[in-house]
């Protein structure tokens, strides 16, 4: 009889592996990696964005793996603003894994860095489900993609050590119901801190700093 080997748990077993190695090298060097997770215009790295103009971070404490299919826009986002950054295109892969953050954090200069932010591609089912290195893990929800997300996608939720909901400004013009999410949410992970914010407009993105607690 042939023997029968399962692909997907042997990948996943590979991936671990040398994300717990991510982890150990950034840990003995003192910097945070944050896996910063969400869907498509969520506004993730809108995020980013209010956090270096809101002076989070000094010059250089701060660097940023962007995360995408195609193309580098966000990354050159981050540069606009003086941010040092490398981007990872999947070439049509749904999300990252622990081998590529290891590459890029090899082509970073992380002398007197304190955080690196991975800014993942946005996607709420592949993304959750590899790990990759990370210290902290962010899960971002927004207004405009309605109130269903953590009942539809719990993984992201459940997994997640801070829940962001984005784009609060725009809730007198939906019918979103912040109590139901944070309910849903609730549901799913009782410890994690939920931040409403507007990246946008530049509300509550200290609270999210706080939440995330990566500049003690």
């Amino acid at each position: 009889m042939a023997k029968k080997i399962d692909v997907s748990v042997g990948v996943l077993d590979r991936n671990n592996a040398i994300a717990n190695e991510v982890k150990s090298d950034l840990t003995a060097r003192g910097i945070c990696l944050v896996n910063l997770l969400g869907s498509p215009g969520s506004g993730k790295t809108t995020l980013l964005e209010a956090l270096v103009k809101g002076g989070y971070f000094k010059g250089g404490e701060l660097v940023v793996i962007e995360g995408d299919l195609y193309t580098d826009q966000d990354a050159l986002r981050m540069k606009a603003l003086g941010v040092q950054s490398v981007q990872i295109n999947t070439q049509g892969a749904c999300h990252l894994e622990a081998d590529s953050i290891k590459r890029a954090l090899g082509a970073l200069d992380l002398e007197g860095v304190k955080v690196v932010v991975i800014d993942n591609v946005g996607n709420l089912v592949c993304t959750s489900e590899f790990l990759l290195g990370e210290h902290i893990r962010v899960g971002v929800s927004s207004v405009t993609e309605g109130n269903d997300k953590p009942t539809k996608y719990p993984l992201m939720f459940q997994s997640a050590d801070v829940v962001v909901l984005n784009k609060v400004d725009l809730v007198p013009y939906t019918n979103f119901d912040v109590d139901r999410f944070v309910q849903d949410v609730r549901g799913l992970n009782e410890m994690a801190p939920i931040v409403t914010c507007s990246a946008l407009q530049g509300q509550g993105i200290g609270d999210l700093v706080e939440a995330m607690d990566v500049l003690g």
